[in-house]
C-alpha cells in the first residue's frame, strides 16, 4: 500500500501544480478583459477534488482493501492516460487554460488538440482518473461516490461553461 499512498500523493503534487498554471492563467486572462463564470460551484469542486484524494487513502488503509493486479495495473494505466489527456488540453489552451471557467473577450474558440475530437476532453480526464485512481487499489465505495457527486457537478459546470463561451462568441 506504501506505493498507492506514493500515486496519490504524486496525483495531489499533480493537483498542486494545475493550480499554479492556473493561478498564473487567471491572472493574465483577468487582465486581458476575462470574467469569471461559475464562482458559486467552484469551492464544491476544489472540494470534491480534495476528498477524492484524501477518500482513496482513508478506504484502502482502513477498510483494508486489497491489491486486485489486473483491476490495479489496468487503472494505473487508465489514471496515466487521463494524465496524458489533461496535460494535452493544458498544452492545447495555453493561457487560456484553468480551473475556473474565465473567458476573455475576442480570443476564438480553440479547435485543436483534443478538442478536436471531444468539447470537454478535461472533464473526460477528470471522469476517468476520478473512477480509476480509487480503484487502483480497491476503492470501491470511493469510486463510485467521486462519479456521482462529479457527474453531478458536470451537470452544472459544462453548461456553465459552455454559456460563458457562447456569450463570448456572441461578443466577439
Amino acid at each position: 500500500m506504501i506505493w498507492y499512498t506514493a500515486l496519490v500523493l504524486a496525483v495531489a503534487a499533480e493537483r498542486i501544480a494545475e493550480l499554479v498554471i492556473a493561478l498564473r492563467n487567471a491572472r493574465w486572462s483577468l487582465a486581458r478583459g476575462g470574467t469569471e463564470a461559475g464562482r458559486g460551484h467552484y469551492p464544491a469542486m476544489v472540494a470534491l477534488h480534495a476528498a477524492l484524494l484524501v477518500a482513496c487513502l482513508a478506504e484502502t488503509w482502513l477498510a483494508g482493501r486489497p491489491f486486485h493486479a489486473l483491476l490495479g495495473w489496468t487503472m494505473v494505466a487508465v489514471v496515466a492516460a487521463a494524465q496524458v489527456l489533461r496535460w494535452w488540453c493544458v498544452r492545447t489552451l495555453g493561457r487560456r487554460w484553468n480551473t475556473r471557467v474565465i473567458v476573455v473577450p475576442g480570443l476564438p474558440p480553440v479547435t485543436g488538440g483534443p478538442y478536436r475530437r471531444l468539447r470537454h476532453p478535461n472533464y473526460a480526464a477528470v471522469a476517468a482518473e476520478g473512477a480509476a485512481l480509487p480503484l487502483v487499489h480497491g476503492a470501491w465505495v470511493t469510486a463510485v461516490l467521486f462519479t456521482v457527486f462529479n457527474a453531478a457537478l458536470m451537470a452544472v459546470r459544462i453548461p456553465c461553461e459552455d454559456g460563458a463561451l457562447a456569450g463570448a462568441d456572441a461578443r466577439a
